[in-house]
């Protein structure tokens, strides 16, 4: 067996305290030499994250520090507060800000969009507001929700918002035309946290019924449900890969998820009360929690060793990943309601044997698929060598044999991981049966 499939445990890496009371919100710089945090106690912290370097401690706020930011740049940081106003710091040792009066109650969450030039913000007022970054100045709003809003999010291309608050639901927005596109209301408690995976194919959202779930845009089916947590889960953070989510509870856990394989695969303690933030570094390799004990912890992830993009180099059939959803293909654009009853994946062990049918029963469908394509002439090289088909479809015909070789490769990556977890599974049983065995001869 590879030994890349190995996984490590996730490690306490450092831990750091400043901040004189509850630490509310986190984020890793681009580059990954800072780390910075927002507290109750109003104050921002960046943390440098070499050696013996110094930390910085911003002060503007009146009240407490309700989200933070790096640009995708790293030349700005952005603060929102409950003081009903957002600061954009230049994260320097002087610490400059510039201040926006944003809303008429206070800002429970900012966030860039990813080419930097915009900012999005979300407020107990009940509205989601967005920003030029360079001209600071106020864009335009969006005011559907009917409760406070708890979170906003861009998607990856900046053509999508989603939102989320105390009306319990999910709403996601057209930045060009300014209107709500859809609405996800099976919901059983507030929404306290929102957002796009890489691809801006999915979003999740957690909530004060102690769950987390992700819903498909394309399909606007339920993907994974998630009920790992003995109290409200009050943030998350999707791992760049998108393979793994860790989630912050008011239990005082950091649970981590294998999205791929739809269980919980760690529960980390470290902090003494509520764990209230979360969040990846832009590579992944870290991950920083935040809470009401006043201690920023992080740590080291470990457990994403198996490196996909090392996999990905060794295959050369491998394609750019799925294009973010088209507006159009995103319904209804009304209310929608989705039954509790959805394709849910919930969080329970599979049989290995019955997986294994299944993936062997895909791979067959691949080989025999991407055989009868190449057999008959339909797709080639070049548009000379094609058997006279539109040139269109033969690119279409080329994109599905090439997403059929993505397919391949990850029942192959499936069926090793099988193989680790029956490996498992069998030194489990032996060791059950040898206890037994002792327990009789006593």
């Amino acid at each position: 067996m590879s030994s890349v499939l190995l996984q490590e445990d996730p490690a306490l890496e450092r831990h750091f305290r400043g901040h004189r009371d509850a630490v509310t919100c986190a984020n890793f710089s681009p580059n990954n030499k800072q780390l910075a945090t927002g507290s109750a106690d109003t104050n921002v912290m960046i943390w440098n994250l070499s050696p013996k370097a110094r930390a910085f401690r911003f002060v503007g706020h009146k009240d407490a520090v309700t989200g933070v930011e790096f640009s995708p740049s790293g030349e700005l940081l952005v603060s929102s507060s409950r003081d009903k106003t957002v600061r954009l710091w230049t994260p320097t040792i002087k610490g400059e800000s510039v201040l926006f009066r944003a809303h008429t109650a206070a800002v429970r969450s900012v966030s860039f969009s990813q080419d930097g030039q915009q900012l999005v913000t979300a407020s107990d007022d009940k509205s989601v507001k967005v920003w030029a970054v360079h001209r600071q100045r106020f864009l335009y709003s969006l005011n559907q929700h009917t409760n406070w809003v708890r979170c906003a999010r861009f998607s990856p291309d900046g053509r999508l918002i989603a939102s989320c608050g105390d009306d319990k639901t999910v709403q996601l927005w057209d930045t060009a035309t300014r209107q709500r596109i859809n609405i996800f209301t099976d919901y059983g408690g507030c929404q306290t946290a929102v957002e796009f995976n890489s691809s801006g194919t999915c979003i999740a959202s957690s909530g004060t019924d102690n769950t987390l779930k992700i819903w498909d845009l394309r399909t606007n089916k339920l993907l994974q449900h998630y009920q790992v947590h003995s109290a409200m889960i009050n943030a998350f953070s999707f791992h760049p890969s998108c393979n793994f989510i860790i989630t912050a509870s008011s239990d005082s856990t950091v649970k981590v998820l294998d999205l791929l394989e739809g269980r919980l695969i760690y529960t980390l303690h470290g902090h003494k009360g509520s764990v209230l933030t979360v969040s990846f570094s832009r590579v992944g390799s870290l991950f920083a929690s935040g809470g009401s004990d006043a201690q920023v912890l992080m740590w080291r992830t470990n457990f994403d060793a198996f490196s996909y993009k090392e996999m990905l180099k060794r295959h050369s059939q491998r394609v750019n990943p799925e294009p973010p959803p088209h507006l159009a293909d995103i319904y209804p654009r009304g209310p929608h309601l989705h039954s509790a009853q959805s394709s849910s994946i919930e969080v329970t062990l599979l049989l290995p044997s019955l997986i294994r049918i299944r993936t062997s029963f895909i791979a067959k469908y691949v080989h025999t698929y991407k055989e009868f394509v190449l057999v008959t002439g339909t797709v080639a090289s070049s548009p000379e060598q094609s058997s006279g088909l539109p040139l269109t479809i033969s690119s279409t015909l080329e994109h599905i044999v090439r997403q059929l070789d993505i397919l391949t490769q990850a029942v192959s990556l499936l069926e090793e991981r099988l193989t680790l977890t029956e490996d498992k599974l069998k030194e489990c049983l032996d060791a059950q049966a040898h206890m037994v065995l002792s327990h009789r001869f006593v």
